[in-house]
């Protein structure tokens, strides 16, 4: 009678397979073969897994084995396997990435597997396996903007600055308006969500008026000051200044982290700040809101309350930004910043240097 090999884990190996086991993302075969590893070290007879696992004894067989001989190497990929090398896509691989990064499409902007398929005489699978296996996507496409600031990494250090090594006895707040925030209400009642069937809303709506939202991200502890105001001209920028300076500590200097907008820089508002000597402002550089922490607090604000929200006024729109600026606060947590100024630099020049190789389109 034969017996099963036995199988004995180091610590490692153990810690490894119980994550493969229980990976959500972990292909469900290599979920599969850890837990009969798993299983094995444990004592179990081939026939209790198979039994266990709903599977059958030769896969149990194959895959101790497997591990016995091999370890994690064995048991993570399938050994090679013969049949006939696949000379056509060999053939026409190097033709489709080439065409696919280097040409466009008569009369369109980008590829589509149909359309290289023709132009190459060859079949939508085949490129779409190229593709694949390639990890080329030519239907999706990302926006993104370098800055040409010539004061650039000036203006970087000292934001950044702010963020990781604050001033003592002071607070520095990420500032910024979200104009033209509409009030719409949808033309009929969505669709209810229920098993099978994601929520629907029409994609025609009513407009009810608009409002401005001012925002002020204490970095020290996640708080949000804000204000709703009709629109965002100088005079409304100055009456958020004030509320500002209303709602924090009278003896602590104020630090802002702002954008490059024209109001912000406006005469009376310089004449304001100098009134107010404990404001002090920084501006980001240009095209480079992402050093703004209060844009991802916009972009949370956005998705979870108005995006897919319905208001039938503004006064109902400011309710609602008001009362999602609550519950923010009664949980807010401090904001980390982790990227260092020499990281981001260095991504700028990766960028730009690639950039630069470009050809224009």
């Amino acid at each position: 009678m034969r017996v099963a090999k036995p199988i004995t884990l180091s610590d490692e190996d153990r810690v490894t397979l119980t994550r493969w086991s229980k990976g959500r993302s972990t292909p469900a075969r290599l979920v599969l073969r850890a837990k009969i590893i798993l299983a094995a070290a444990d004592g179990k007879r081939n026939c209790d897994i198979a039994e266990e696992l709903h599977t059958v004894m030769k896969t149990v067989c194959q895959w101790r084995n497997r591990f016995a001989a091999s370890g994690l190497a064995g048991v993570e990929k399938d050994a090679p396997r013969g049949g006939r090398p696949a000379t056509k896509r060999s053939k026409i691989a190097a033709e489709i990435v080439r065409v696919t990064t280097t040409e466009k499409p008569r009369a369109a902007t980008h590829w589509s597997v149909r359309t290289l398929a023709a132009e190459l005489g060859t079949s939508r699978a085949m490129v779409h396996r190229v593709w694949r296996a390639n990890r080329l996507q030519p239907h999706r496409v990302k926006t993104f903007k370098l800055s040409n600031d010539p004061r650039f990494t000036e203006k970087l250090i000292d934001v950044v600055g702010l963020y990781l090594n604050p001033p003592e006895h002071a607070l520095v707040l990420c500032v910024d308006e979200k104009s033209q925030i509409q009030a719409l209400d949808r033309t009929q009642k969505g669709l209810p969500i229920h098993r099978g069937r994601l929520g629907t809303m029409t994609h025609d709506y009513k407009r009810h008026g608009v409002t401005t939202l001012f925002a002020a991200l204490l970095v020290e502890d996640g708080l949000v000051i804000d204000k709703c105001l009709p629109r965002h001209r100088h005079q409304e920028w100055i009456t958020f200044l004030k509320h500002i300076d209303a709602s924090t500590d009278p003896d602590r200097e104020l630090h802002l982290i702002v954008d490059n907008y024209a109001t912000h820089k406006h005469p009376k508002v310089k004449r304001w700040l100098a009134r107010h000597p404990r404001f002090h402002i920084h501006f980001t550089p240009t095209s480079s809101s992402w050093l703004n922490m209060v844009e991802r607090w916009f972009r949370e604000l956005t998705q979870k309350r108005l995006r897919r929200g319905t208001f039938t006024s503004v006064r109902q729109l400011q309710a609602a930004i008001v009362e999602y600026v609550d519950e923010h606060n009664e949980q807010a947590k401090a904001r980390t910043w982790r990227a260092l100024p020499e990281e981001i630099l260095a991504k700028v020049r990766r960028a730009r240097a690639a950039l630069d190789k470009t050809p224009s389109a």
